[in-house]
This record gives C-alpha cells, sequence and structure tokens, in this order.
C-alpha cells in the first residue's frame, strides 16, 4: 500500500524534531543545575582543603559518609528510579491518579520505614563498623570521631530515602526543574556548615550541613508535589502488589549499586592502612574527577534514558542503536579531552588548592591519584548511557553480572596494587611513615594511586563487556562511527596534549617561581589554547559532530531535524 506523498514523513519528522529540542532542553537543563553544584561544591573544595588537607579530620569525615551512603545507594538511590519511575508513570498515562499516589505513598512508607531500621541498627553499630568494616586502620581517637560522625550523617539518609522518591514522582510528570536544583539546594547546605559551623564545631559542623542540605534537597521539591496535587496514605501497603512488583525490579540494580559502593568500602578499608592523609587523597582525586564525569557522563545519561525506554518500548532496534551511538560519540569527544587534559595540567590546578593545610605534599599526593582515577574518566560516563540501555530493555540482570565482573578486577587490583598486607599493613606503614617520613611518602602515593588505577581498570572491564553484549543484541552499535570519532578524538587530543605540555614548560622556565594569580593565568592561557587546537584539530579531521554542534548554535530548529 502506497503512502501519500508528504502527508506521514511530514508529521514524523515534526514530531522528531519536537523531541529533539525537548532532549535539548531537558539536557542544557541538567547540565546547567549539574555545573551550579559543581561550583558551590568547588567553593567547598577551597574551604576544606585550606582547613583539613589531607589530614586525619578529613579522612574521618570521607570515612563516616561510607556506610550512610551504603544505605541510601541501596534502599533508595537509583535503583529506586528505575523501577519506580515506570510503574509509577503508568498509572499517569492511565490518567488513574488514585492508583499513582497509593503507589507512591506505599513505596515512600516503606523505603522510609526500612531505612529507619537499618540506620538505627548502624547507629548502634557505628564503633564497630568503623573498627572491623571502614577504616580498621585507624587509631581509637580516629575511630570514635568516625563513629559520631556516621551518626550525625545517618539522619541525611533518612531524609534521602524520601526525597529520592519524591524526584522520581516529579520526573514521572516530565517535571525536571526543581529535581535539577535539589542537588545545588544540598550543596548549599554543606557550604553553609562549612562557612558557619566549621569554624565553631570543627569537622561535625560539615556534617551538620550535609543535614541541613538534604533537608533543603527534599523541601525545594515540596511546591512540586503541591503543585501536581500528591495525596499521601499513612499506610504501608504491604499487601499491595503494586509495591511487591516495584521491589522486585529493583533488586538486580541494589545489588549493582551494592557492588558499586562496596567497592568504594574495601578501597577504604585498604586506604586506611596505607598511613594518614590515603583516604582523603583517594576522596580529593575522586571528586575532582567527578566534576568532568558528572557534567558529560551523567547529564547525557539522564537525559538519554527516557529516550532509549520509549525507543525499547516502540521496538525501534535502529533508533535505540543510533540514539546510543550518538550519545556515546558525544562522551568521547569530550571526556577524552578533558581526560588528557586532566593528567597534563592536574598537578598545577591541585596547587590551587596549597593554602593551610593542604602543602605541597598533599598536592602531589592527591594528584597520584587522580592521575589514575582520570583513566577511568572516560568509561564512567560511557557506563552511564551503557548500563541504560539495558535498562530501557528492561534487563537489569546484565549490567549486574558485568558490575560483578569489574568489581572482581577492581578488588584483585586494589590488594595487588596497593601493596597491603592484610595483617602487617596498619602496623609496619604507620610507623614507616613516623620514622622515615621521606622514605614513607613515595611508597604511600604508589600504593594509593594503585587503588584509583584498579578502579579505573575495574570500571573499563566493566563497560567492554556491556558493549560486547549490546553489539550482539542489538545487531551491532554503530560501531564504525563510534571508532571514528575515537580516533579522531584521541589524535586531536594528544596533539593538544603537546600544545599545552610546551606552554607549561616555558611558562615555568620564565616564570618559576608563580603565585596564586600567576596559576590561575597559566591554566587559563593552557585551557583556551588547549580547547582552540583541540577544536580547530578535530576541524580539520572532519569531525562530524563539530558540524552539528555548529548546527546547533547557529539554526537549532534545522538541527533538531538533522539529529533526529
Amino acid at each position: 500500500m502506497q503512502q501519500e506523498p508528504g502527508t506521514q514523513p511530514q508529521a514524523s519528522s515534526s514530531q522528531r524534531e519536537t523531541a529533539t529540542r525537548k532532549i535539548a532542553t531537558d539536557t542544557l537543563i541538567v547540565m546547567i543545575a549539574f555545573g551550579i553544584a559543581k561550583a558551590v561544591s568547588l567553593v567547598q573544595t577551597f574551604i576544606i582543603a585550606n582547613r583539613f588537607g589531607v589530614g586525619n579530620e578529613w579522612d574521618t569525615f570521607v570515612t563516616a559518609n561510607r556506610i550512610p551512603e551504603l544505605i541510601f545507594t541501596l534502599i533508595a538511590g537509583g535503583a529506586l528510579a528505575h523501577a519506580f519511575i515506570p510503574i509509577f508513570g503508568g498509572f499517569l498515562a492511565r490518567r488513574d491518579q488514585t492508583g499513582a499516589w497509593r503507589t507512591a505513598s506505599h513505596v515512600i512508607n516503606s523505603i522510609f520505614v526500612t531505612t529507619l531500621t537499618i540506620s538505627a541498627v548502624a547507629f548502634i553499630a557505628a564503633p564497630w563498623l568503623v573498627a572491623n568494616v571502614v577504616a580498621p586502620g585507624f587509631d581509637e581517637a580516629a575511630r570514635q570521631q568516625t563513629a559520631e560522625l556516621m551518626r550525625i550523617l545517618l539522619a541525611s539518609t533518612l531524609i534521602f530515602s524520601v526525597s529520592g522518591i519524591v524526584m522520581g514522582i516529579l520526573q514521572s510528570h516530565n517535571h525536571f526543574l526543581l529535581p535539577a536544583i535539589a542537588p545545588i539546594m544540598f550543596d548549599v547546605g554543606i557550604l553553609f556548615g562549612v562557612i558557619f559551623l566549621l569554624p565553631i564545631l570543627g569537622v561535625r559542623g560539615i556534617a551538620l550541613g550535609a543535614v541541613l542540605g538534604a533537608a533543603l534537597h527534599l523541601g525545594i521539591q515540596v511546591p512540586g508535589l503541591i503543585h501536581f496535587k500528591a495525596r499521601w496514605l499513612p499506610e504501608l501497603g504491604l499487601r499491595d502488589p503494586v509495591l511487591w512488583r516495584v521491589i522486585r525490579l529493583m533488586l538486580p540494580r541494589i545489588a549493582g549499586l551494592g557492588v558499586f559502593s562496596l567497592n568504594f568500602i574495601v578501597m577504604n578499608n585498604i586506604a586506611s592502612r596505607l598511613g594518614t592523609g590515603s583516604v582523603s587523597a583517594l576522596d580529593w582525586g575522586w571528586r575532582l574527577m567527578q566534576i568532568p564525569q558528572t557534567l558529560i557522563g551523567t547529564a547525557m545519561g539522564t537525559v538519554i534514558f527516557p529516550t532509549l525506554a520509549a525507543l525499547s518500548e516502540l521496538g525501534d532496534e535502529n533508533g535505540k542503536r543510533d540514539a546510543m551511538s550518538g550519545a556515546l560519540r558525544f562522551i568521547l569527544i569530550t571526556t577524552i579531552p578533558a581526560a588528557i587534559g586532566l593528567v597534563v595540567i592536574g598537578r598545577p590546578l591541585i596547587s590551587l588548592l596549597e593554602r593551610g593545610a593542604f602543602d605541597a605534599s598533599a598536592s602531589a599526593l592527591v594528584f597520584s591519584t587522580l592521575q589514575f582515577f582520570t583513566l577511568g574518566l572516560i568509561t564512567h560516563s560511557m557506563l552511564e548511557v551503557v548500563a541504560r540501555s539495558f535498562y530501557a530493555d528492561k534487563d537489569t540482570l546484565t549490567p549486574l553480572w558485568a558490575a560483578l565482573g569489574g568489581a572482581a578486577v577492581n578488588l584483585f587490583l586494589s590488594y595487588t596494587l596497593s601493596g597491603v598486607n592484610l595483617v602487617e599493613s596498619a602496623i609496619m606503614t604507620n610507623s614507616v611513615a613516623l620514622s622515615f617520613p621521606a622514605l614513607a611518602m613515595p611508597v604511600q602515593m604508589g600504593a594509593v594511586g594503585g587503588l584509583a588505577l584498579a578502579n579505573s581498570v575495574g570500571v573499563s572491564v566493566e563497560v567492554a563487556v556491556l558493549i560486547f553484549m549490546l553489539r550482539r543484541r542489538w545487531h551491532g552499535i554503530n560501531e564504525s562511527a563510534i571508532q571514528r570519532s575515537l580516533m579522531q578524538s584521541i589524535l586531536a587530543s594528544l596533539i593538544m596534549a603537546l600544545v599545552v605540555f610546551i606552554i607549561g614548560s616555558l611558562w615555568a622556565a620564565v616564570l618559576p617561581d608563580g603565585g596564586l594569580l600567576l596559576t590561575v593565568a597559566q591554566l587559563s592561557i593552557q585551557a583556551g589554547i588547549g580547547a582552540l587546537v583541540y577544536v580547530g584539530t578535530a576541524a580539520l579531521l572532519g569531525m562530524e559532530e563539530l558540524s552539528l554542534l555548529r548546527t546547533l548554535i547557529r539554526r537549532p530548529r534545522l538541527a533538531a531535524g538533522v539529529a533526529a
């Protein structure tokens, strides 16, 4: 049967254009919000680094957050969104408001009660958890402070157990603004603790700021609930089959996230045996790597997931393949230069933190972790899209098995590369650091960097397995286009790195003892020229993504049609 010329294609093109522009708008909202949150976080970083450096107090705070973070991740974290949003959204699609709010109430109440119960157990067992699980290498005073901070931070976990579900409710209504602002409010709360409570209460002030931030995270989303006329029922709904369906969908994703969190607990356990500052250095390196990873990988994964899910529901394999491939190519052309750039200018970048307790030795220790974490920046960002491709197909088991494989690699390499002897390391490392600090620091730097490298290799294995499985399942992933973007980005990034390195060497020869302002000027010049060199080289290589980007800037309506 022949279609009438111009009718159906025109409608389809218009729909694709509208959908693509909506994705672009949502991506922009998410990226701007993440950018603001990271800017607030950087202010915290400067103040905290000045006060604590990579010393014992910040070690205790980082360690204290591991168990509350694990509880939130396992019960009310990202797993819930992948299980709750499709079911809650289904009620909304059927205009069944009663069923939707009944399900939301049952999920909120059950999750809160479960979190409260587990948090109460963790509150009581905090000293044991610190001494035997997360930080056996700490001395007694550090353990006591870590347990106290853990008990404070558990309050934020309780608040987040509700706030995370509220975020899913608003996103199910296609409302992204307030959920995007919520992380900013969390960072504002921590910043309040850093500026006003830290001078009075020390590191406890930051923990109280985190609790305040969690309350602001929830509070900013309440107007959205009012707007959508939310209704809450005071019942657990343990006999509600929809609640148990949500729980069943959550379980594989919970296991996957649990593997990720447990990896960091084990890494924290090992780092606590490597001497004072090791835990902090690991955390600082991870935080710095997370800035580009969140802005690029998490933002893209958040926005592309609904599109992948819709295409999967329609059975449009070609559409899924094109959408996922396009997202991966965007990630490659942005994270590769970001990763190489961080390695080249990472040392002077971290030196901006050098004041107060954060001295040159602390800067060197953090850089030893950052340079190895940046190796995983690319694959951590890719994982945000690749894993969601399976979730879009309602497959949460395959990512779980891949995560278990990556975790096994991570754990094996963590012990191997750190050189930790579980029986003797705590005593020997601390005694060496006290007696021969000049000898202890290089060993510590290599050991802590080994933990970061193990993490990067582990997630790379996980992504490689998922891409292999996805390629077979979807009968290809447009690999030729991905490979072309990969090679073009690597070549352009290497040329960029060479130019940036030469600029840094000349700068050091002319101005060897630059202060803060000169360092900022150096980094600005290196980053600016490096970006121009990368874009110019990519253009000469014919990188297609640059043409689309120019079209998006100059003619957004036409670009939407091209992208669709």
